[in-house]
């Protein structure tokens, strides 16, 4: 995905207007890793603690796997919480996933985990993302 990677519909531009209709859990996530930033990841629980729903990890992973199909999101840059390339069965095998990280000179501690040490990113900490992290979205 390149670095200027724009997002997809679902994906806000600011606060709703009033008369907008709240996003879906899947819309916000997919706004999210829509800003997932060239050469770093994050995690899903990550994206569920930052939309208010720390226990939705799965929730995360399972809006995920059917954006792949949908829309061209770098779904490749969310791992699990230690950093492995747990959705890389989505992209038919792991060295999919892995391939499109180096590419992005993501740093990886092991074959298929990455340093989250050095390429975390937190989608928290953007406060570009603030809209969905309202508890009325």
């Amino acid at each position: 995905m390149p670095a200027d990677f724009d997002p997809p519909a679902t994906a806000p531009d600011g606060p709703p207007e009033e008369g907008d209709g709240p996003l879906s859990f899947p819309a916000r996530v997919h706004a999210i890793v829509a800003r997932i930033p060239y050469g770093r990841v994050t995690t899903y629980g990550a994206i569920a603690r930052a939309l208010g729903s720390p226990r939705s990890a799965r929730m995360v992973g399972w809006s995920l796997r059917y954006a792949l199909e949908e829309q061209e999101l770098p779904c490749h840059r969310v791992v699990n919480r230690i950093g492995f390339l747990s959705g890389g069965e989505a992209f038919g095998h792991p060295d999919v996933m892995r391939d499109l990280l180096l590419a992005e000179d993501v740093p990886f501690c092991d074959d298929y985990q990455v340093d989250l040490r050095q390429a975390f990113w937190d989608p928290a900490d953007d406060p570009a993302l603030d809209p969905l992290f309202h508890a009325h979205y």
